[in-house]
């Protein structure tokens, strides 16, 4: 039996060529719940609609996979609860400061940036003490490049909490500004972080 945490539209787990016999999904944002209960379903996945809270709607030790693709919050106690003794979590996870220098150009240096300082280290001590053996662990830095101003406004409409609240309005001269600088200097240059990790529950 296998859970994918945090969903989404279920995009990532359609695109799996095989799925174990029992499959569920959660999800809290209703948008997407309708859209992956629409992709899932015919691959014989449940669609569960969750707050993204603890508990998890399941009981203990229902799944031998528990997977997640950028969840918003990890809750290793709630997997490791979930999951079968002998079982694997696998996750790949947003890091530290990703694109933050696209983020400060808009709000200025954050002592964090986004989903706070994702460090993969903390990671690894949560899933610990939640009774997880970390079995894998790997941090990437990768080169994003924005081209033209219209990729910054795409980019930062469809993550929308990279700069809360933004607006092309209430940025335009920023937005003016890093257009020039474009313009100027070539594509403007910010570092994606992501870590995968793989922990499996003690027996």
């Amino acid at each position: 039996a296998g859970l994918d945490i945090q969903t989404g539209g279920g995009e990532v787990l359609a695109g799996v060529p095989s799925l174990p016999p029992l499959a569920a999904a959660t999800e809290s944002w209703p948008p997407n719940i309708e859209r992956a209960t629409r992709l899932l379903h015919p691959r014989g996945v449940v669609v569960v609609a969750d707050s993204d809270e603890p508990p998890l709607p399941f009981g203990a030790e229902a799944f031998d996979l528990v997977v997640s693709r950028h969840p918003v919050t990890t809750w290793w106690a709630e997997i490791a609860r979930v999951l079968r003794p002998g079982g694997t979590y696998f996750s790949q996870q947003v890091g530290p400061r990703s694109v933050a220098e696209l983020v400060e150009w808009f709000v200025g240096p954050q002592p964090t940036v986004v989903h706070g300082d994702r460090n993969p280290d903390d990671a690894r001590a949560a899933a610990s003490a939640a009774g997880l053996e970390v079995i894998d662990l790997r941090l990437e830095s990768l080169r994003t490049e924005f081209f033209d101003i219209g990729a910054v406004v795409y980019f930062l409409r469809k993550v929308i909490w990279m700069v809360p609240g933004f607006t092309v309005d209430g940025y335009r001269d920023r937005l003016r500004a890093l257009h020039e600088k474009i313009e100027r200097d070539g594509p403007f240059l910010a570092t994606t972080t992501r870590f995968l990790i793989e922990a499996r529950k003690r027996g």
